[in-house]
């Protein structure tokens, strides 16, 4: 059976997915049609119900919880590895509100912790993740909304924090911070679901049993080379939550929902969103 896979570009995502689409492990008779992009891109591709098995924003699965479940391995959730808010300058909270904002996607869930956080912020502009940092140094922009390894980047670069939305989040609920799910279709037989949930967790495994061996994959994808870079990526968002969101997870991710309703940020959702 070949399965249509979608999954980022991103250190945390190879990491994950290289020993189950590269044959490291037994697939046990599962084949992958591999789709790699920038999280938004594959957020649109999930609105058009055209992949079996996505990585996606828990933002964007709010928008296709009818047609897509939440799997329990390979999330990216955790602690102090939320988004952050930067600038050239100093930029106090209280103008927050009035800037223009550089954001890496409508459907990201860095722009659903922003509008949580400043639900009157308005002026915001899409721009590919890589590209944010360039935009805010160039005066293009006010501030940027920056995700993935661009947190390890943009103090080289002499730019400022305004907000970290993480600490905002975990401040506020006392809980981890969902920024993306892996989602299968929910026309897949459950056995077939249950099967991709171990062989993602299996693949975990693997990755951290054999440090090196995804490393040449890592690379062949990796926006920022340098490999301490990738593995400080690595480290921040792989973690236990990856291997199983577990209770806590699952508990953050109803909450963002709730947040995200109070602000008419999102529809009303399939009643299940997990396998």
């Amino acid at each position: 059976m070949i399965l249509k896979i979608g999954f980022s570009t991103c250190p945390n995502d190879t990491f994950i997915f290289d020993a189950m689409i590269n044959n490291k492990i037994d697939t046990q008779g599962l084949a992958f049609d591999i789709r790699m992009a920038d999280v938004e891109e594959l957020n649109k591709e999930a609105f058009n119900n055209n992949l079996d098995i996505t990585k996606l924003s828990y933002h964007a699965y709010a928008h296709v919880s009818q047609n897509y479940a939440l799997l329990s391995s390979g999330s990216a959730l955790g602690n102090n590895n939320g988004p952050l808010l930067i600038s050239k300058y100093k930029i106090y909270p209280d103008e927050i509100d009035s800037i223009k904002v550089a954001i890496p996607g409508e459907y990201t869930t860095a722009n659903m912790l922003l509008s949580i956080a400043y639900p009157n912020l308005k002026n915001k502009k899409e721009y590919l993740f890589s590209d944010i940092e360039e935009a805010v140094l160039s005066n293009e922009i006010d501030a940027g909304l920056i995700i993935h390894e661009n947190r390890f980047t943009y103090k080289s670069k002499g730019l400022k924090k305004i907000i970290d939305l993480g600490e905002y989040w975990e401040e506020k609920t006392k809980l981890p911070i969902p920024l993306g799910g892996i989602v299968i279709n929910r026309k897949i037989s459950t056995e077939i679901q249950k099967k991709i949930e171990k062989l993602i967790a299996e693949s975990i495994n693997y990755a951290y049993n054999n440090p090196k061996s995804s490393l040449n994959f890592i690379k062949q994808y990796a926006q920022e080379m340098k490999e301490e870079v990738m593995y400080k990526h690595i480290n921040l968002y792989v973690n236990k939550y990856s291997i199983n969101i577990g209770e806590d997870g699952k508990k953050a991710i109803k909450r963002l929902y709730d947040e995200a309703r109070k602000i008419n940020l999102i529809p009303e959702m399939h009643e299940n969103i997990f396998v």
